[in-house]
């Protein structure tokens, strides 16, 4: 791939999906037209009436430039600064987890009977995305979103502002720098066993923030952590609600149960995979 061969639009398109192709990149094609409608800011519509017109050298320069930088399994989503989530845009980079279609069952078990004026607590934020999106679905509620990495946060902050001030950030190692009590605790805590690490697709491995991904050797630490504190953090008849991983529902819910959290349920992802724990915190007389 080289500048000097000036090219034209589908030229392009097609010289980038052979060679990610060839590097191994899995949605090859996609990625390719979705750097290049990035890049040149065109449709589908637009693309195949001016397919033939030839690139001006300054957008042809930048789109082989991040065709190279996908072909060694830079995430889309870091080279575009952007992923949607929840049908929200959120910008993103090398310092959060990207967010995933799977994350969105535990927004939506977050809503299920989500109170009037509700206060949330989204630990282990990253981007934010689930805060705010629960922010932006329900405009008369506030939250908190906690992390330890001060990277992370000011992605969040930046995302944050969808929200106006009814977001806040607060750097916190879980609960250590959180006050009051919430309707509704939320968290993707990291959850991957550390030995399983290094058998990820290199795109997560090697890109996404290793912090965001380790769950210790067991991957239950976050969650042994989070449950064995949650109840004073949570109103009475407060909800917790945990994404997992798909072989750590029972463990979860085990957890859950023992530290006294009511109407423990494992919820089911698309693919029919464990993929969210929700119990109810009811105080104790």
């Amino acid at each position: 791939m080289s500048v000097h061969d000036r090219k034209n639009l589908k030229s392009a398109l097609e010289s980038a999906i052979l060679y990610l192709q060839k590097q191994g990149v899995e949605e090859a094609r996609q990625d390719a037209w979705l750097l290049l409608e990035h890049v040149c800011g065109i449709s589908h519509s637009t693309y195949f009436v001016h397919s033939e017109d030839e690139m001006p050298k300054e957008q042809q320069e930048q789109y082989e430039a991040l065709v190279r930088k996908r072909g060694e399994h830079i995430p889309l989503q870091q080279l575009t600064g952007e992923a949607w989530f929840y049908g929200i845009p959120f910008f993103v980079n090398e310092h959060v987890l990207i967010p995933r279609q799977d994350t969105e069952i535990l927004v939506e078990e977050a809503l299920r009977g989500l109170p009037k004026d509700a206060r949330i607590l989204d630990l282990c934020t990253g981007s934010g995305c689930i805060l705010i999106s629960l922010l932006v679905t329900r405009e008369d509620c506030t939250g908190i979103g906690a992390d330890l990495s001060e990277k992370a946060l000011q992605v969040a902050e930046k995302n944050g502002a969808q929200v106006g001030g009814r977001a806040s950030f607060v750097k916190s190692n879980l609960f250590e720098n959180i006050e009051g009590t919430f309707d509704v605790i939320a968290s993707n805590p990291p959850y991957i066993r550390t030995d399983v690490i290094e058998t990820l697709m290199p795109e997560v491995r090697d890109h996404e923030p290793r912090m965001a991904l380790d769950g210790s050797a067991d991957g239950l630490v976050f969650y042994r952590k989070i449950t064995e504190q949650a109840g004073s953090y949570l109103k009475e008849g407060g909800k917790l609600c945990f994404e997992i991983g798909y072989d750590q529902g029972d463990e979860v819910r085990e957890l859950m149960e023992t530290h006294g959290f009511a109407d423990v349920q494992v919820l089911k992802d698309l693919a029919g995979l464990d993929r969210v724990v929700t119990g109810i915190w009811h105080k104790k007389p």
